[in-house]
C-alpha cells in the first residue's frame, strides 16, 4: 500500500517545514485537493496551486492532483505546469463520456498520468468503459469538499467490486481511496483492494509523520 498525503490541512506558516518533514517521513506522494467552490463548496484554488509551486520547487515527491472542479479543461492546464505524476478528474463533472475521455487523452498527451474519481453514491459500473483508458481509480470515501470527515462504510465494497472487475478485465489501474482514512480502517481497504490511501488530517495531526505513515503502508 503506498501513502498519498493531503495537504489540505497543513498549516500556512510552516508549510515548507511541513513538507519537508513529510518527505523524510516517507511520503509516497503529495496530494493535492483542488476545489472550486463550484463542484464543491469549499475554494482551495489559491492554496493549492502555492502549495504546488513549492513543492515542485523544493521535492522530488511526486505530485497526485485530485481536480473537484467545474471548468475541469482549464485546471489541467493550470496544474500540468507543476509536471505532477497524476491528474484525477471528477465523472460527475462531465456533461458525456465523450468530454470525460477528452480530459484523459490531454492529461496523458502531457506526459502525465490521468485519473478518474467518482463520488460515495456513484455506481462503479458508471465508469467500466473509461477504465482501458486511465491508470488510476479514485474512490471517495466520504462526500468530497472538506477534511476531517468519517469514511463511509459502504464506500469499501466498491472497492472490491471495482478491484474484482479491474483483475477479471487483466486491466493494470491502481485504486485509490479518498477521504477519512486513519490507522483504524485502512486494513479494511487494504483488503478490499486499494493500493493507495490517501490521508491527511491522521498524518497532519499525529505527533510522528514517519511512524503514522509507515503504519498505514504496512
Amino acid at each position: 500500500m503506498e501513502v498519498s498525503t493531503s495537504i489540505l490541512s497543513v498549516k500556512k506558516d510552516n508549510c515548507i517545514q511541513t513538507f519537508y518533514n513529510l518527505e523524510t517521513a516517507g511520503t509516497d506522494y503529495f496530494h493535492i485537493d483542488v476545489m472550486d467552490g463550484k463542484f464543491v463548496e469549499n475554494n482551495t484554488t489559491d492554496l493549492m496551486t502555492e502549495y504546488a509551486e513549492y513543492l515542485n520547487s523544493i521535492t522530488n515527491i511526486p505530485l497526485d492532483v485530485h481536480l473537484m472542479v467545474k471548468d475541469v479543461m482549464s485546471y489541467i492546464k493550470s496544474f500540468l505546469v507543476f509536471e505532477p505524476r497524476n491528474i484525477t478528474v471528477h465523472y460527475e463533472a462531465a456533461k458525456s463520456n465523450k468530454e470525460l475521455l477528452k480530459w484523459i487523452a490531454f492529461i496523458k498527451e502531457n506526459n502525465c498520468k490521468a485519473g478518474i474519481s467518482i463520488k460515495p453514491d456513484t455506481e462503479t459500473e458508471k465508469i467500466y468503459e473509461i477504465l482501458p483508458y486511465v491508470h488510476t481509480v479514485l474512490i471517495m470515501t466520504v462526500e468530497p469538499g472538506k477534511g476531517g470527515q468519517k469514511l463511509i462504510p459502504s464506500t469499501i465494497g466498491k472497492i472490491k467490486t471495482l478491484r474484482e472487475y479491474i483483475d477479471k478485465q487483466g486491466l493494470e489501474i491502481d485504486i485509490e481511496a479518498d477521504g477519512g482514512i486513519n490507522l483504524d480502517n485502512v486494513q479494511s481497504l487494504k483488503k478490499a483492494g486499494c493500493d493507495i490511501a490517501v490521508a491527511g488530517t491522521s498524518i497532519i495531526s499525529s505527533s510522528d509523520f514517519k511512524d503514522t505513515i509507515s503504519k498505514l503502508r504496512e
